[in-house]
Formats: structure tokens, C-alpha cells, sequence
């Protein structure tokens, strides 16, 4: 009597599945999948540097706060990276120096090759845009009433003296406020083409569309690797202009 008492009393019993479903998954037996915390986030996706100097100029030289220490050297680009003298940017985030400018370096010379590669990219920039604007313009009353004509690599030899002059006089006053600013006196420093400590390469203190006023460092340090990188793809494009009608006689559009 009791077993048949038991087998009915177990045979009667239903569970309440929709008040169970409230608080039971199916999943919760089943063992589930973990996955790795990332504890530094990935570098952002930046245009690949194609020089020896592909370096944004770090976070505190983009503050102005960069003070450079002279004698002190780096065996590579590697060690001037890991040392936040410099920063890679992908993919090449401990640095390309493919040419072996960093072996050995001191770091006032690379804070003075920062500042070359700057400068150079500008110039190829503005030589870039004028090559293009010049041929566009050539033999039109525009450019010195229509005397200019050819190719953009004899545009030069075209002008007249005065503007040679002119233009001889804005160089003189641009590059010697820019050795005021900059460059240490070579006959106070240890040695020569030595620039200023508290210089940050390419800082000239010029904005005149205030395309920095009021911005944060990161947006200054974007703004900064988009300037370095285009003037490196400047360089290379220039060079590439000349070569061309160098070797065809033809402009180049």
C-alpha cells in the first residue's frame, strides 16, 4: 500500500514551468564561452609613415612642453620609440628607419630632423599645388601676361628679375625669423645646427586661420600627423613631377 501510495503521490506531481521559465534558462547548465579582457585598447588605424622620421613630435612636444636633452643617445629607432622621443604609428608602431638615421642618435639631432622633415614637407606641399596651378594658368594673361609658357619645371627661368627679387626678400625674412625663433646661437652652443631646448620642431607660432585656436592636445596632435603625413606624400609627389617632365618635356597634366 505504501509503494502504490509513493508511485501515485510521484506520478500526480507537475511542476509550474511557467513559474519555473521566470528563473531558469537552459543556457545556465550548458557551459559558456569567456573571452580575453583587452587591457589596451588597439592603435588607431593612421596612414602609414614612409620616412626614416616617421614620428609625430609625442604628446609633449605637441603641448610645448618638450625639453630636449642634449648628449643623450638612443642605440635605435626602437629605443628612441620605447623612450617616447619619438612615436610610431601604425603599422609600424616601433618605428621605420629603414635608412639607419636613428642608430646612435643624440636627441637634439632628432628633434632636428623632426624639424627638417616638417619644413621640407611644407615647401613640397606648396611646390606641389604650384606646379599643378602654373601649368593650369600658363600662356593665359594671368601668369605675367601670357609670357610664362611650357612646362612647370621652366617657369622659373621665365620670370622676370623683379620678381626674383621679391621673392628672394620673402625667403630671407622667413627663414630668418624662423633661425630667431628656433635655432640656438652657434656661437653660445656646444656645437652648430643645434636647435633650442624648449623648441617644438615645426611651431612657428603662424595660424593665421586659427585652425588650432581652442582645440585639445589630441585634436592638435591629429591635425599635426595629417600635416607630417601629407607633406611626405608631397615630397615623393613633387619629385615624381619633376621626374616626369625631366624626362618627357611635357607638363604634367
Amino acid at each position: 500500500e505504501k509503494q502504490k501510495a509513493k508511485k501515485a503521490q510521484s506520478s500526480s506531481y507537475r511542476p509550474d514551468r511557467s513559474a519555473l521559465s521566470d528563473h531558469f534558462s537552459p543556457h545556465a547548465l550548458s557551459p559558456q564561452p569567456t573571452f580575453p579582457t583587452l587591457r589596451h585598447p588597439p592603435p588607431p588605424s593612421t596612414m602609414a609613415c614612409i620616412a626614416a622620421m616617421n614620428v609625430m613630435i609625442t604628446a609633449k612636444a605637441a603641448t610645448g612642453a618638450v625639453k630636449v636633452t642634449g648628449g643623450k643617445k638612443y642605440a635605435d629607432i626602437k629605443a628612441a620609440t620605447k623612450a617616447g622621443l619619438v612615436a610610431g604609428v601604425a603599422p609600424f608602431p616601433e618605428g621605420l628607419d629603414v635608412f639607419g638615421f636613428f642608430n646612435g642618435i643624440d636627441e637634439s639631432e632628432a628633434q632636428r630632423y623632426a624639424d627638417v622633415e616638417i619644413t621640407h614637407g611644407r615647401v613640397a606641399m606648396l611646390a606641389a599645388l604650384g606646379f599643378l596651378v602654373g601649368e593650369q594658368v600658363e600662356g593665359s594673361s594671368f601668369l605675367f601676361d601670357a609670357d610664362i609658357t611650357g612646362p612647370a619645371i621652366n617657369h622659373f627661368q621665365q620670370v622676370p628679375p623683379a620678381f626674383w627679387g621679391a621673392l628672394t626678400a620673402i625667403i630671407v625674412v622667413a627663414e630668418g625669423a624662423r633661425v630667431q625663433l628656433a635655432w640656438q646661437n652657434p656661437f653660445e652652443s656646444e656645437r652648430m645646427f643645434l636647435l633650442k631646448d624648449d623648441y617644438t620642431p615645426g611651431d612657428l607660432g603662424f595660424d593665421p586661420l586659427g585652425l588650432l585656436k581652442g582645440k585639445s592636445v589630441d585634436e592638435i596632435n591629429e591635425k599635426k600627423l595629417k600635416e607630417l603625413n601629407n607633406g611626405r606624400i608631397a615630397m615623393i609627389a613633387i619629385a615624381g613631377m619633376v621626374g616626369q617632365e625631366l624626362a618627357t618635356g611635357a607638363n604634367s597634366l
